[in-house]
């Protein structure tokens, strides 16, 4: 099967939130082959090159979704008549393409104003404006299909125009009417940047359409291109989800460059746009049941959604849960990413509480090193904190005092790597007050250690009752289960036990790839045969045996033939046997964190706008046999920038 991966901001990058886990999706399952179409999300993603692809990866199409400083985008102003659309800047265009443009930005532009926050009629399963909003959207893929980029014609006048036309017909909510041109101008830039994948030269049969499945890796604009895939060509779509776009659009919003208007827009497009995805997917998945409820309250059907946990690697963890030491029985570890979310305030409040109780208690907190200006203030105000609550305490007028709180880096001598971090306690911690699917929550199960968690997100959902759950910003509910534990070895090895066997069950890699490897199938099983030109007779009905069941065999299944005249393979994809690659690729990740960039692979840039850096041709690798039957696919490859993750 060839399954097309649509990824938004991670894989094949060495950074990014998805990178780990559709680069375990895509070595697990190498009975299938993969297309890439990655979107980047800036120029930094790039410069950091790719992790090392398996060999079973044909081919990489990438685009990006940022814009660099001088605002120029890789074709515009080279591409179709709407490329070079400015309206009052007297630059003229056809007069049927300008009114189809119009048309269409209308209907979506109405669509998105109709209505502040509203979810969709339990009746139809659609919400207000959904007839409207399609017509739009696939009205404007069509223009771009035939015409370029509509990057410039989206950031014209025009568009502000319809925009405020839009805001001020009658039905608008209030927020949408008081809308400035300021935010008619910033809102039309972000709706430039999320349909820029209608734009792009992924949408012809030798792309997209030559693919048996289309699995976007998430919502929003990576499933754009599954939409249009499944429009144009009829390809089945699997949508996987972990986070739901809208609900990341409110948590974020108040941290937002925008006013109350445009944020309200935003989560009209996002709400409208989930929608349309939930209805043409064939299948959705959600990494837990509260990404499944988040899906339903958009549109998705409870009959084509499957919950399907993501897969974590357990064997980093084996040793410490294999371990009968419990580490540290007065200690209490946090860890994660430090931000206002995780609440560590409350943490230090309930800390203090655990001392006057257990005054042997230790709290050690392992955070990711800082990565803004934000993060660093709020580590600051935890340091303060910790030092005003614990002052520094001596066992003599002459000695040195020593803090019960101590804030820690994973990487350091005492505490090398993440299991360590968990081995340093008998009871982990979690206090946040938003979280979605609690990644050190399940890996501190994973080393079979007793927890304390704040009833948020998918929190209990993972617990499953082997753990104790207090309600967030509560520090003396969070102090009196952390006491509880202290006091009792037992309950805190039985706990323990019981979150260990849990994680095993339902959170490891195997029953992940387990899942979609039965979905891929399911789909392609109830897909229509889309037959090719030289697999049918004159009368257009398949020819028997015109494609052997050994073409879609990975690895020689004839003797090895020169390429085709004038064909080429990618260079990554020559001198290494499958089982001395997939020991390489083993370590890639691992090579990365460290460091060391990885090899970049060729790839094929998408000639929608965007930016990228210059291209130059790849040099003709040595010849290699062809792995399926009929002549060698040229895949067109070019060097990639560089040499190469809540």
């Amino acid at each position: 099967m060839r399954i097309g991966l649509l990824t938004d901001g991670g894989y094949p990058y060495a950074t990014g939130e998805s990178r780990l886990w559709c680069d375990r999706l895509v070595r697990g399952l190498p009975q299938h082959e993969f297309d890439l179409f990655a979107l980047s999300r800036s120029a930094h993603q790039e410069d950091q090159g790719w992790v090392r692809l398996p060999h079973h990866v044909s081919r990489v199409r990438t685009a990006p979704l940022w814009t660099p400083e001088d605002g120029t985008l890789r074709g515009s102003g080279e591409r179709g008549l709407l490329a070079r659309l400015v309206t009052g800047g007297g630059v003229s265009f056809g007069r049927r393409d300008r009114r189809r443009f119009a048309h269409h930005l209308t209907a979506l532009a109405t669509a998105i104003c109709a209505t502040e926050d509203a979810g969709p009629d339990p009746a139809t399963g659609e919400g207000p404006g959904a007839e409207l909003f399609t017509e739009g959207l696939y009205g404007l893929a069509e223009l771009a299909r035939e015409r370029g980029g509509l990057h410039l014609a989206l950031r014209s006048e025009t568009t502000v125009r319809i925009l405020e036309a839009a805001s001020r017909a009658r039905g608008t909510g209030r927020t949408v009417q008081s809308a400035t041109v300021v935010d008619h101008l910033a809102f039309a830039a972000e709706l430039e940047r999320v349909l820029r994948p209608l734009s792009l030269d992924w949408y012809d049969q030798e792309s997209l359409g030559a693919v048996d499945l289309c699995h976007a890796a998430s919502g929003g604009a990576a499933a754009l291109p599954g939409l249009l895939a499944k429009r144009f060509f009829g390809v089945p779509l699997l949508v996987t989800e972990h986070g739901v776009q809208l609900r990341t659009h409110y948590l974020s919003a108040p941290d937002a460059p925008f006013g109350a208007p445009v944020r309200a827009l935003l989560a009209n497009f996002h709400a409208q746009l989930a929608a349309e995805v939930y209805r043409q997917a064939a299948i959705v998945t959600a990494g837990n049941t509260h990404v499944r409820r988040w899906q339903q309250r958009c549109g998705a059907d409870p009959a084509e959604q499957r919950t399907v946990y993501p897969g974590m690697a357990a064997e980093r963890f084996s040793p410490v849960g294999e371990d009968d030491d419990a580490g540290g029985p007065d200690t209490l570890v946090w860890v994660g990413r430090i931000e206002p979310a995780k609440d560590l305030i409350a943490l230090l409040h309930a800390f203090a509480e655990v001392r006057r109780a257990e005054p042997d208690a230790r709290l050690r907190i392992f955070g990711a090193p800082a990565e803004s200006d934000e993060a660093t203030t709020y580590l600051a105000h935890c340091r303060a904190l910790a030092a005003q609550l614990f002052p520094d305490e001596a066992t003599g007028a002459h000695a040195e005092g020593v803090s019960p709180v101590s804030f820690e880096e994973i990487g350091g001598p005492e505490v090398p790597d993440l299991a360590e971090a968990y081995a340093a306690g008998g009871v982990i911690v979690l206090s946040s007050v938003v979280e979605g699917f609690p990644i050190s929550l399940v890996e501190s199960m994973f080393c079979g250690r007793a927890t304390v968690s704040t009833d948020v997100g998918a929190v209990v959902e993972v617990i499953g009752g082997t753990g104790l759950v207090v309600p967030p910003r509560n520090p003396r509910a969070l102090a009196d289960a952390c006491i509880a534990l202290l006091r009792d070895p037992e309950r805190r090895a039985r706990l323990g036990a019981a979150a260990r066997a849990r994680a095993l069950e339902l959170f490891t890699v195997e029953q992940n790839l387990a899942a979609f490897r039965g979905i891929y199938l399911e789909l392609i099983s109830h897909a229509p045969v889309r037959r090719e030109a030289d697999a049918v007779d004159a009368d257009g009905e398949p020819l028997l045996f015109a494609t052997p069941a050994e073409a879609r065999l990975l690895g020689h299944w004839t003797q090895p033939q020169p390429p085709a005249t004038g064909a080429r393979s990618p260079s990554w994809a020559a001198g290494a046997e499958p089982e001395e690659e997939g020991a390489e690729c083993a370590g890639e990740l691992e090579q990365v964190a460290a460091g060391q960039p990885g090899r970049s692979p060729q790839r094929e840039p998408a000639s929608g706008p965007g930016p990228g850096p210059a291209l130059s041709p790849a040099p003709a690798p040595e010849p290699v046999a062809a792995r399926r039957s009929g002549p060698v696919r040229e895949p067109a490859c070019v060097c990639g920038p560089g040499d190469g993750d809540a």
